[in-house]
């Protein structure tokens, strides 16, 4: 049987286009500094997490379907395999983020004033824009990633507490539905629907972490950088070590796929 469905095809551009959405979300700080609407950017920041968490209610259940498709041969090899294919797309969507990262700089730079503009509404930004004088000045923005950003940055101006618990942080995320999906089949059928719903507890988990851990140091950090306490360098030093963590814990998803996947198994019997 084909490794690549239809299904994975439809999975991988829904995880595609989530991960990369994630990815771009971090640039929304910068450019909220540049502009100084810290404020706005957070807004903006929030909309993209609720976008990309809504794609993956869809892409959920499709992944889910892939062991009702699974050949009767050996199947848990078959959707390992599946699924490590998943988490590679997951990788690739890092990198395609980080290689729009500087376009959307300069988008999200544009539209945080207009969003301020437009009092709030996304709604209203998304229609004053969406026309070919809106898409033109999109398409201007293209920019080509550069060694030049990163001039300045260095070890001292990189939080590597942050980077260390943000791969953690992002690994956890890209297998937390795959494990559990992958544990259902590792356990008696009475145990499978508490399998499947256990990635709730293992995302929450991760979220809780992203809470304490990542999003006030990184409010903090936009707040100096707005009041000239610190140098704006620590805040682009912050935006690289969270994009090079979230691509190296999807790495490291790799590894902990299987584990995971054992670890929920073990866990939805002994409750």
């Amino acid at each position: 049987m084909d490794l690549f469905t239809g299904k994975v095809i439809l999975i991988s551009l829904f995880l595609l286009l989530i991960t990369m959405i994630e990815t771009l979300a971090y640039s929304t700080r910068i450019s909220g500094a540049r502009v100084k609407l810290i404020a706005t950017a957070l807004s903006l920041f929030s909309t993209l997490l609720i976008i990309s968490r809504f794609s993956t209610m869809f892409q959920q259940p499709l992944t889910a379907k892939l062991i009702a498709e699974a050949p009767s041969i050996n199947p848990m090899h078959f959707i390992e395999e599946q699924y490590r294919v998943l988490i590679a797309v997951t990788s690739f969507g890092v990198l395609l983020g980080i290689f729009l990262f500087p376009t959307f700089i300069n988008i999200f730079s544009r539209g945080i004033v207009q969003l301020s503009k437009q009092s709030g509404s996304v709604v209203g930004l998304f229609l004053t824009n969406f026309n070919k004088t809106g898409i033109k000045k999109v398409l201007l923005c293209f920019r080509l990633p550069r060694v030049q950003y990163l001039k300045g940055i260095t070890l001292k101006t990189i939080p590597k507490r942050l980077f260390i618990i943000n791969v953690i942080i992002s690994a956890v995320f890209t297998i937390g539905v795959l494990s559990s999906i992958y544990a259902s089949m590792l356990v008696p059928k009475e145990y499978a629907p508490a399998a499947l719903m256990s990635s709730g507890i293992i995302n929450g988990i991760a979220t809780i972490l992203l809470t304490l851990f990542i999003d006030p140091k990184a409010s903090v950090l936009a707040d100096k950088v707005m009041k000239k306490q610190i140098d704006y360098i620590y805040l682009k030093s912050y935006s690289l070590t969270m994009i090079s963590s979230k691509f190296i814990g999807t790495i490291v998803a790799q590894l902990l796929f299987i584990p995971a996947a054992y670890y929920v198994a073990w866990f939805v019997k002994l409750i």
